[in-house]
């Protein structure tokens, strides 16, 4: 007796399910995501009937090789500028100048100039940390506010939404909609000060609310050197940035800082050329795919060069500005060298489980689900986002599984609703940027653990303006577009 084909799909589905429940489960529980992603990828296709090894070496390698050939050179260079900006004091000089110039809460300004010009979140973690503790006892505010507070500056609108982002969620759309970094300026402006604004407010009031009760800054310690060799912070934070935790205090730092002018000239090169080099880069829109023996594949992010480029000038210029400030130039390119190394292999198995997953026969269901949501392409793709970034814990991993099964799918209804490509690479990489700081994830637990806080005290503020701000930017950009189109 044959089953039927209805509990034939149900039991395909459930070991896509049960694999994505064991890949969640324990890779936050420590489990290092190299030998999760390939085994929940194995248990998808067993329960679909699919040949296992095929799938491992032919699918699952496949997209994670393609992610890393896309996207190495920019977690290298971005790594290796960050080590180099840490080591020569230019992020610290940075951070104290901004942060005693704009006070307490407007210090989240500090961590939004560090990111946007290339530092990665989690070294402007390791910096920020320690300046605000001192800024937020001086002024009262209570130490629980500061993981919020650099959140909104170094997670949120820098790394989503402002046109040029330098984050590798910024990137991975234009290898699939053919973009480039700048994709929908004028509404990526909108989205980040719709998210600054509301965070900067609800900082405001949750600080006015403590002086009320009496709250002073209460108790904490510094935590960072702590939090960069904890082996569970460090399996978290690989999946959700480009910068390995562990590397941070590794080679030598100056023991002199710079000025002002020498600090901040890397950030701005890395800025103006991303941004002119981005501008001059054509798009191609609906040029993301190509087939390849059946596997689909996408074609090289051109969109993404102007970035490389960019990177790669801070680099030069940082060295050549601190070259006497930096006591072992080898010990710090190979530090940042290194940080780069698990991030991106650790994304890439979460790609490639996604790919295996996409590629299975029950996938056409969640499908056909997904594009048919009302709304739209947009509520589609920005719901699709959102959820595979809150999964996996990871905005880019999560955002590369959603294009690589659906990107040529989404550009197709974008053409039957009259929504262009860069309108759909702003809200998707906003989207990812939302539900990806729930409590699990890497990101959050690492600046939490190194602003020596607990997620009882910090999470609530956390989630408010890393979460509720982006999501009400998100639902603007979506109506706005939806309305007037991409500008």
């Amino acid at each position: 007796m044959t089953g039927s084909p209805g509990l034939d799909g149900f039991t395909r589905m459930l070991g896509i399910l049960f694999g994505f429940v064991l890949l969640v489960w324990l890779s936050y529980r420590g489990w290092t995501v190299l030998v999760l992603a390939p085994i929940a990828a194995l248990l998808a296709a067993g329960a679909a009937g699919e040949p296992l090894l095929h799938h491992w070496t032919a699918t699952f390698m496949g997209a994670a090789g393609r992610f890393v050939a896309q996207f190495f050179p920019i977690f290298l260079l971005g790594a290796v500028f960050g080590k180099l900006l840490d080591d020569s004091g230019s992020a610290t000089a940075i951070a104290r100048v901004a942060s005693e110039a704009l006070g307490a809460r407007r210090a989240v300004l500090a961590g939004a100039l560090l990111t946007y010009g290339g530092l990665g979140a989690f070294a402007a973690f390791f910096v920020l940390a320690p300046m605000a503790q001192t800024l937020f006892r001086t002024a009262g505010v209570p130490h629980r506010l500061i993981p919020a507070a650099i959140a909104l500056g170094t997670s949120t609108f820098t790394q989503s939404a402002l046109p040029g982002s330098p984050a590798v969620r910024n990137a991975v759309p234009t290898a699939f909609f053919g973009t480039n970094l700048l994709a929908a300026p004028g509404l990526g402006l909108v989205g980040a000060a719709i998210t600054l604004a509301f965070g900067l407010w609800w900082l405001r009031r949750a600080s006015a609310a403590a002086r009320t009760d009496g709250e002073g800054y209460g108790d904490s310690h510094v935590a960072a050197e702590l939090a960069a060799d904890d082996l569970l912070v460090r399996e978290r934070a690989t999946v959700a940035d480009a910068f390995d935790p562990a590397e941070i205090h590794r080679s030598q730092r100056s023991a002199e800082l710079p000025g002002s002018p020498a600090a901040v000239l890397p950030l701005l090169v890395v800025i103006v050329v991303n941004v002119l080099l981005s501008s001059a880069t054509p798009a191609q829109p609906g040029a993301g795919f190509y087939a390849d023996e059946g596997v689909r594949s996408h074609a090289p992010a051109s969109g993404a060069w102007a970035l490389i480029v960019a990177l790669a000038a801070g680099v030069v210029t940082t060295a050549a500005l601190n070259h006497r400030r930096l006591p072992s130039l080898r010990a710090t390119v190979d530090a940042g060298a290194n940080a780069s190394a698990l991030p991106i292999v650790s994304v890439a198995g979460l790609v490639g489980y996604g790919a295996v997953v996409t590629a299975m026969p029950a996938f056409g269901v969640l499908e056909e689900w997904i594009l048919s949501t009302s709304g739209g392409p947009l509520v589609s793709l920005a719901a699709s986002s959102t959820l595979l970034a809150a999964l996996t814990g990871s905005a880019s991993g999560g955002l590369t599984i959603v294009l690589e099964a659906l990107a040529d799918d989404f550009l197709a209804l974008g053409a039957t609703y009259d929504v262009g490509a860069e309108l759909l690479h702003r809200v998707a990489v906003m989207a990812a940027g939302t539900l990806d700081s729930l409590p699990h994830n890497g990101g959050v637990v690492s600046l939490i653990a190194v602003c020596g806080s607990t997620h009882r005290r910090s999470y609530a503020d956390v989630a408010v303006v890393a979460i509720v701000g982006p999501v009400l930017a998100l639902v603007a950009v979506i109506t706005l577009g939806s309305v007037v189109g991409s500008f």
